[in-house]
């Protein structure tokens, strides 16, 4: 390259990016290059090879731009031609076009190699999951690695996956559970929502069964591994770009294929984790004041305030009092309750009311789901649309129609296929209500050695607002 000084004749410079593609603009030599091209004082450009320069088409048309702009000749010494004759000039943009190609070509075989080997079921790289440990295998005749169980690690993920399904577990909370008994990741930081739901959402660790296949169906994703082969032992892999559109992510670019590793943890309690995860239902504590289970839910029902817990002096034992004021008064639109409201006993009064509501729901929802028989039901229509299914692809497969009887078949055949999803989705939300229904059991149990921020997170949830009147009474506005 030949740099025109004020001062002095030319000069030589080098500029070398090694190991860097072409296709990379981001270089460093090249961008310094491109600096002094800007800047004038270049009058010549000279590589080796004209892919050296770039790949991309469009790339080099910039380029070869700003160096007319900038009155910079450009020689590629391998194609022995430059651009200051107008023959030069044309070749250089039709080789261009054969450069590009090439890259294109280049592109195309590496994914068509990576969508092959993952067909085959090749754990398609990257640093390992939680949980996993690489080793090597042969598959088809092929040395590659195969994911294998970490006993410490696996039993780790068991547990994140089972608290998380239990129905009172947020993700925040789930994050302080293991933080707080000093598991951390990979990556030796601590954990966040963030981390948790990747590794939640990831059907590496499940232990892909038939409804794992009809989960990831329902959503649209192209399932490589064909039904027969989920059995519920191995685990499986997702990959592709998941389509976001508002509240409902589209999945058809995305794949699954079944790996060749076990899976650590069974199917209905990921399948569980994945309806909690996409209904969302983390309970967000937006309330500051960390000094009563009910902050933020009090309220004046004179002016309509809420109430703050405020810490009294000392009594003659030396015990401080907790008390909910009105913040009314500090802006002068009320007077508050004419008695005190100790924190203390409208904190045991509303853990009573709360006791008998739990009661109340278990009885409710414990006699609406004994001896139900839909899902039974359901079961059993499924089965009887998956012979019908069956009956009709082998009658076809064995030439039983004729091209008008074939078009009906098909309809018919599609018709199946929806009314099976029907039933399918109606048996996720009987086995949903089910669950909710045993967390109320669960906690109707627990509820009597409640922690502080259990107490609080089923305040949040079961209660709209407590009101209190001038007299100091107390009504509950309930939301279940």
């Amino acid at each position: 390259m030949m740099i025109r000084p004020e001062e002095r004749g030319e000069k030589v410079v080098t500029f070398i990016d090694n190991g860097y593609s072409g296709g990379n603009m981001n270089r460093d030599g090249f961008q310094k290059m491109m600096g002094l091209v800007r800047q004038g004082k270049v009058s010549k450009v000279i590589v080796y090879k004209l892919d050296r320069m770039s790949r991309s088409l469009s790339d080099f048309m910039n380029i070869l731009q700003e160096f007319k702009e900038n009155k910079v000749e450009f020689v590629s010494s391998q194609e022995a031609f430059d651009t200051s004759s107008p023959y030069g000039d044309l070749i250089v943009k039709i080789l261009m076009v054969f450069a590009e190609f090439e890259r294109t070509s280049i592109i195309n075989r590496v994914s068509q190699a990576y969508l092959h080997r993952s067909e085959m079921g090749f754990y398609m790289g990257g640093r390992r999951p939680y949980g996993f440990q690489l080793v090597p295998t042969v598959i088809h005749n092929v040395k590659t690695k195969k994911l294998d169980p970490i006993p410490s690690e696996a039993e780790q993920v068991r547990y994140l996956f089972e608290v998380y399904a239990q129905e009172s577990v947020s993700l925040r909370r789930l994050v302080d559970i293991m933080n707080a008994e000093g598991k951390q990741p990979l990556d030796g930081s601590h954990w966040t929502t963030a981390k948790l739901s990747t590794l939640l959402k990831n059907p590496i660790y499940v232990k892909a069964d038939s409804n794992v296949y009809d989960y990831y169906d329902r959503h649209g994703t192209e399932i490589v591994t064909d039904v027969s082969q989920f059995t519920g032992e191995f685990g499986a892999q997702l990959y592709g770009h998941t389509k976001h559109q508002a509240g409902n992510p589209d999945w058809s670019d995305m794949r699954l294929v079944l790996l060749s590793h076990p899976g650590i943890v069974d199917s209905d309690i990921w399948l569980k984790c994945q309806r909690k995860l996409e209904k969302n239902r983390q309970i967000t504590n937006s309330y500051s004041n960390t000094t009563s289970w009910l902050a933020g839910k009090v309220v004046c029902e004179p002016c309509g305030h809420t109430m703050t817990t405020i810490k009294g002096k000392p009594g003659k034992d030396g015990q401080v009092r907790r008390y909910f004021n009105c913040t009314g008064r500090s802006q002068r639109v009320c007077q508050g309750p004419k008695v005190t409201i100790y924190a203390e006993d409208l904190e045991n009064m509303v853990y009573q009311c709360i006791a008998d509501k739990l009661v109340g729901l278990k009885e409710a929802k414990y006699s609406s789901h004994k001896g139900s028989g839909e899902l039974n039901d359901l079961k059993l229509k499924v089965k009887a649309i998956e012979r019908t299914e069956k009956q009709l692809l082998d009658t076809i497969l064995a030439g039983g129609f004729n091209e008008d009887l074939l078009t009906i078949a098909n309809q018919k055949a599609s018709q199946l296929k929806r009314d099976r999803l029907a039933l399918y989705e109606r048996m996720e939300e009987l086995k949903s209500q089910e669950d909710q229904a045993g967390a109320v059991v669960n906690l109707a149990k627990s509820w009597k050695t409640a922690d502080y921020q259990r107490k609080k997170a089923v305040a949040m949830i079961m209660i709209h607002k407590i009101l209190i009147n001038e007299d100091g009474d107390a009504k509950i506005i309930w939301n279940v």
